[in-house]
């Protein structure tokens, strides 16, 4: 496998953690019913698919986390802002600048 699709399988999966963690959040402070059960189930199927774009590939997981949990901060922190209206806080800003130096590191090895 290219560098190029692990990569992309790589900001998939980050793409669906992270989605399927917001639909599910978003679903258990909704309103009505019909709604909470729809993004709740809708987020489990996501978070399934994550588990399946990230355990199919025949690769060592392990060694490629470092670059994954780059991709998963990043994602998450846009879904954050964008969906829920959370700033990231000076502090957010300093751990996730060295969440991607470890990540840069890590891949460089």
């Amino acid at each position: 496998m290219t560098y190029l699709v692990t990569l992309s399988f790589l900001l998939v999966a980050a793409l669906c953690e992270a989605g399927g963690d917001a639909l599910v959040r978003t679903g258990l402070h909704a309103s009505d019913l019909t709604n909470k059960i729809v993004r709740i189930v809708g987020g489990g199927l996501v978070l399934l698919l994550y588990g399946l774009v990230v355990n199919a590939p025949a690769w060592d997981f392990g060694r490629l986390l470092g670059v994954y949990v780059v991709f998963f901060f990043v994602i998450a922190k846009l879904i954050s802002f964008v969906a829920f209206h959370e700033a990231p806080t000076p502090a957010v800003w300093v751990g996730g600048g060295l969440i991607v130096a470890g990540g840069i590191v890590i891949s460089l090895r």
